[in-house]
């Protein structure tokens, strides 16, 4: 599980020599679909080790995510995951609703986080911001370690509930395109209407 590749720890090695003791990467997925909630992980590693393979979760196929969420778990110092469901996404807003869920899966960490590196520019919205000290990182997914763990742990849970959510409401095929708008989701709601885990602040924007 020795995975020696610097230029994926540069970030953490830097909060590390910065005098932070716990730094996890966070990221989230599941911002942009019509139906579900928007997830979020957190990942701290033993300094320089991962399991090899970590990248972007958008990059890796979904074979590859399942066998590294499985190893993610098993090397982590500590992980945790959280969501935001698609009422409070609608009472509030979705950049609010991604902020809520990386703090809470932050918060959540068997071993407190004192350091976060946050995947994107963003780190608050109106409603919510991530409290924890912290830096942001454009495509930290695909610079950090830890936070491409996160995105992968994110996105692995997110899919997985969405199929769940397929077996509640088979009319709708979650399992097949995970809330995201396509066509056929469309059709769907055209046939049937929205169901209760649809965003419909989102319905409306569209």
């Amino acid at each position: 599980m020795d995975w020696q590749t610097p230029d994926l720890w540069q970030y953490e090695r830097q909060a590390t020599e910065e005098g932070y003791c716990a730094v996890c990467g966070c990221d989230e997925a599941g911002a942009g679909p019509l139906a579900g909630p928007v997830y979020a992980a957190a990942v701290i590693f033993p300094f320089g080790r991962a399991p090899e393979g970590l990248n972007d979760s958008k990059k890796l196929s979904p074979k590859r995510r399942n066998v590294l969420f499985d190893q993610i778990k098993e090397c982590a110092a500590a992980w945790a995951v959280a969501w935001v469901d698609a009422q409070e996404i609608d009472r509030t807003d979705i950049l609010s609703a991604r902020m809520k869920a990386m703090q809470k899966a932050i918060d959540q960490l068997a071993l407190p986080a004192d350091f976060a590196l946050i995947d994107g520019n963003r780190d608050h919205g109106r409603t919510a911001a991530i409290t924890t000290p912290h830096q942001t990182i454009i495509k930290g997914d695909s610079l950090s370690a830890s936070i491409a763990a996160a995105s992968i742990l994110a996105k692995v849970s997110r899919d997985r509930h969405m199929e769940e959510l397929s077996r509640l409401y088979p009319q709708y095929e979650f399992h097949t395109h995970k809330g995201y708008g396509t066509k056929q989701h469309f059709a769907l709601l055209e046939e049937y209407g929205p169901s209760p885990v649809h965003r419909r602040t989102f319905l409306k924007a569209r």
